[in-house]
């Protein structure tokens, strides 16, 4: 397994300029803030950073002047890449000699090369620098895509560590990681596919706690027989849920009359069940869902919390269709919740198509 050069959010830093030369005041803020908020890479040089309209020198007295400022505070990460290998190769010793961490390689763009040119270029660069190599993949802007393949093939060059990929195709990425495993780290190079990326590489964090619809289910019987000391079955239970069911404190106004065999007299025996006692008979399981999700909330990543705060959560099974469960968990947990298409089946149809697909479950 390759050293990892960053975990966490590398910032794409902008280069500010005056009108005649690099503004390296307002840059300095930049950097300052950027640390002082917990970022955990630098990189300098990038597109955000007018690397293509920069000239040699302003590129070196930016890295350099990057350097003595960041201090290895944080890694150092700089856009060394060009559709000419050898500028890419002047560019990435230099970074090297003045103290750089890292160095981000955009393919070469406009001429269009194979992707055996790729494969000579980009390992024509990393035969002449010792610094870790993040290759950085953005047809969109460039015109060449990295194929998963040629990722292989360069994963075997010791000093290229990673890929930023920002090619859009999140099937691509799953092959990626899929072919090269360990010798290849991917960072998301487009903030709308952060997790899913992340995704690629198993579970982030989880926790398992024995409910499910079956469990309110009992939580109903065991409320009638206690209150009404009246015994009925689960699926008459299971009728009630449906029909008057919720677990949002005045979601629901409706009462159901509920048969069942009285455990004083051992006759059958009738009463009338409220919305309001369904969702009391629930309560206790339903926190217990709540207290289990905020504690994985609480320990996920920071990089990832945003994403969550903006995209939800998604239930999926039965107890998705509970009345009330979706309002309840984004009143508790202060996210949008949503309820997936199909709940009942989408995890058997996305496991189908993951066995269509089983490379994406290979690692090396």
């Amino acid at each position: 397994m390759k050293k990892v050069l960053f975990r966490g959010c590398g910032t794409a830093i902008a280069t500010p300029f005056t009108e005649d030369n690099i503004n390296l005041t307002e840059f300095a803020k930049l950097v300052e803030y950027q640390i002082n908020e917990g970022i955990d890479a630098i990189i300098v040089c990038g597109t955000t950073g007018e690397s293509s309209t920069m000239t040699l020198e302003e590129k070196k007295t930016l890295i350099k002047f990057s350097v003595e400022l960041i201090d290895k505070r944080v890694p150092l990460i700089v856009g060394a890449g060009s559709n000419n290998t050898a500028t890419s190769i002047e560019m990435s010793q230099y970074a090297e000699s003045v103290g750089a961490d890292g160095l981000l390689l955009v393919t070469p763009y406009y001429n269009k090369t194979t992707q055996e040119g790729l494969i000579h270029h980009y390992n024509s660069i990393a035969n002449k620098t010792t610094l870790p190599i993040i290759l950085y993949n953005v047809p969109s802007r460039t015109g060449l895509n990295i194929l998963p393949e040629t990722c292989l093939e360069l994963s075997k060059t010791e000093n290229i560590v990673a890929i930023k990929e920002a090619s859009g195709n999140i099937s691509q990425i799953a092959k990626i990681a899929a072919l090269c495993g360990n010798n290849l780290s991917i960072y998301s190079g487009n903030d709308d596919q952060n997790i899913p990326i992340l995704s690629l590489g198993g579970i982030v964090n989880s926790a398992s706690i024995r409910i499910a619809g079956n469990a309110f289910d009992n939580d109903i019987v065991k409320y009638i027989k206690n209150k009404y000391k009246l015994l009925v079955g689960e699926r008459t239970a299971e009728d009630i849920k449906i029909s008057i069911g919720t677990v949002f404190p005045g979601s629901r106004n409706e009462k159901m009359e509920v048969r069942g065999r009285d455990l004083v007299t051992g006759l059958p025996h009738t009463i009338t069940l409220t919305s309001d006692e369904v969702e009391e008979a629930l309560r206790e399981s339903v926190y217990t869902i709540i207290h289990a999700v905020k504690g994985i909330l609480e320990q996920t990543p920071p990089e990832l919390s945003a994403d969550i705060i903006d995209k939800g959560i998604v239930l999926t099974g039965g107890g998705a269709l509970v009345d009330g469960f979706a309002q309840i968990l984004s009143q508790e947990l202060k996210v949008p919740v949503f309820i997936a298409e199909s709940p009942l089946t989408c995890v058997a149809e996305g496991t189908g198509i993951l066995l269509d697909n089983l490379y994406m479950l290979e690692r090396q």
